[in-house]
C-alpha cells in the first residue's frame, strides 16, 4: 500500500506514478492529517510511503501521523522523499522511526522534483517544472522496479552538511522559519475558500470573505500555491514568483 501526504502535488504524483508501475493501492493522507484520523491500517503488501522534504527530513506532521498509526500486515516499508535538490541524512530519522514501530526498513530514495517552496527559494515556471519531472521520470521507475522486486534501496552516504541540515537545522527550521506570519491576501482575492480546504492542518479560515491564518501552519505552501487568484503572498518573497502546482498528472 502506497501512502502519500502532498502540498502541492509532487509527492502526489510520484506516489500514484508508482502505484501504476506495481499495481499497488494509492492513499492520499490528507484527510487522516487533518481529521486526526490515527485508525489503523492494514496492507499484505510493503508499505510505501512518499512525501515531500522539509529541511532535509519528511514533514513533521506525516512524522506524528507514522507514529500514532498502526500499519498491521506486512512489516516491510519504503520510503520515497521528493526534493528540490538533495534529502540531507533523513535516512537516520527513517530508521529510528521504523525501529520504534518494529518494522523492516527497507530504503529511502530521493526524487528530485521542481522546487515548490516560494516561502524562500524561487518556483519553476511550467516549461521548465515539465523538464525537471520528465528527469525524474527515471528515477521513479527505478524505485518502482525495486520495490516491486521485493529489493531494498541502496543505502545513502551523508557528509557533514547533510548531518547537520538533518539535525541541527531542521531542528532550528521550525521553530523559527515555520509559522503564518508572514501570509496575507491581496485585493485580487475572490473570497473562493479554497485555501481553508486546502490546509492539512485546518489553520487557515475566512473572516469577512477573506483568509485568517492561526498558529498552526506546516509551510506546505497549498494554499499560496492553489490559490486561483494567485491573491496571497508570502512576505515580498513570493511578489512576481510563479505559483507551482505540479504541471502533470499521473
Amino acid at each position: 500500500m502506497i501512502l502519500y501526504f502532498s502540498g502541492t502535488g509532487n509527492s502526489a504524483y510520484v506516489a500514484k506514478r508508482i502505484g501504476k508501475a506495481i499495481g499497488d493501492e494509492v492513499i492520499d493522507l490528507f484527510d487522516k492529517i487533518k481529521h486526526h484520523d490515527f485508525s489503523q491500517m492494514r496492507s499484505s503488501r510493503p508499505w510505501v510511503v512518499v512525501a515531500p522534504t522539509y529541511a532535509w527530513r519528511i514533514p513533521r506532521i506525516l512524522q506524528n501521523y507514522l507514529e500514532r498509526t498502526s500499519l498491521t500486515g506486512n512489516r516491510n516499508i519504503y520510503f520515497v522523499m521528493t526534493c528540490g535538490e538533495s534529502i540531507g541524512n533523513a535516512e537516520k530519522y527513517l530508521k529510528k522511526l521504523c525501529a520504534a514501530k518494529e518494522m523492516r526498513y527497507c530504503g529511502c530514495a530521493g526524487i528530485t522534483m521542481p522546487e515548490n517552496y516560494i516561502a524562500l527559494f524561487t518556483t519553476p515556471a511550467k516549461d521548465e517544472a515539465l523538464q525537471t519531472i520528465d528527469q525524474a521520470e527515471s528515477a521513479i521507475d527505478r524505485a518502482s522496479l525495486l520495490i516491486k522486486s521485493g529489493d531494498c534501496f541502496a543505502p545513502s552516504h551523508s557528509s557533514l552538511s547533510d548531518r547537520l541540515n538533518s539535525g541541527i537545522v531542521n531542528d532550528l527550521f521550525y521553530p523559527f522559519v515555520v509559522h503564518a506570519k508572514k501570509f496575507y491576501v491581496t485585493d485580487r482575492c475572490i473570497s473562493c475558500g479554497k485555501c481553508t480546504h486546502v490546509c492539512p492542518l485546518g489553520n487557515v479560515h475566512l473572516a469577512e470573505g477573506k483568509p485568517v491564518w492561526g498558529t498552526h501552519c506546516t509551510h506546505c505552501m497549498a494554499c499560496i500555491c492553489r490559490c486561483p487568484a494567485e491573491a496571497i503572498e508570502y512576505g515580498k518573497h513570493s511578489q512576481g514568483l510563479p505559483r507551482y502546482v505540479c504541471p502533470k498528472q499521473s
